[in-house]
């Protein structure tokens, strides 16, 4: 019963089909009518070829000016190099130099004791604390009261770097020369007597400065009245 079923459906669909395909077919078809091409429009001249190819650009004014500093410098530098050659081999040159030097190592092996060191060390430790304060502290303070410096700052920082390569020198002497490193007693006593006295001059350089900075801003006051 059911195959029947699906006969009787499967032949109507088969003629259902055949039935539209000779419906399609005979029904007339309207005659295509010819589409007009529109017009070619003339091709646009190129932009590139109307302009005119632009000449390469020179160096700029920086560049000539670092080439002209690069240039400058290599000369200052083979003509410092020619001089120290030509003072390296003078025998007159290395006469003043002995001369100089003489005196220093004469005085260098004269304190070349563990007390000598510890003095200096001691100085040098309380170089870098004041003038590490006076950078650091002291300008910030020096801010507040509406005071600026610059020939200070340079001459604290000036100061900060002497401090430092002293502290270095002095330390790489001590250890060569006598037994100061080699105490802990006297390198922790050094160190804090440099502290205490780098912390006073501290003190004592930011009084100063102020001072200074009140007299600038009153002299200003009275400029403009």
């Amino acid at each position: 019963m059911i195959s029947r079923i699906f006969l009787l459906a499967l032949i109507f669909s088969c003629t259902g089909f055949a039935q539209a395909q000779e419906e399609t077919s005979t029904t007339p078809r309207a005659p295509s009518l010819p589409v007009d091409s529109a017009p070619e429009k003339p091709e646009a001249p190129s932009s590139e070829s109307d302009k005119s190819e632009a000449p390469p650009s020179g160096p700029s004014t920086t560049d000539k000016v670092k080439e002209v500093a690069e240039k400058g410098l290599e000369i200052t530098t083979e003509e410092v190099s020619k001089i120290a050659r030509q003072l390296d081999q003078n025998p007159q040159a290395k006469e003043v130099a002995a001369g100089v030097l003489q005196p220093i190592y004469v005085v260098a092996k004269k304190l070349a004791f563990p007390a000598f060191h510890w003095v200096a060390f001691a100085l040098m430790v309380a170089g870098v604390v004041s003038y590490a304060l006076q950078l650091g502290l002291g300008k910030l303070v020096v801010l507040t009261r509406l005071g600026f410096s610059l020939k200070e700052i340079v001459s604290d920082a000036v100061g900060l770097a002497i401090s430092v390569v002293g502290l270095v020198l002095t330390t790489q002497a001590a250890a060569e020369n006598s037994t100061f490193t080699q105490s802990p007693a006297a390198v922790l006593s050094a160190t804090a007597t440099g502290v205490i006295a780098g912390t006073i001059l501290y003190f004592w350089g930011q009084s100063q400065e102020l001072d200074a900075a009140a007299g600038r801003s009153r002299s200003t006051v009275h400029s403009k009245h």
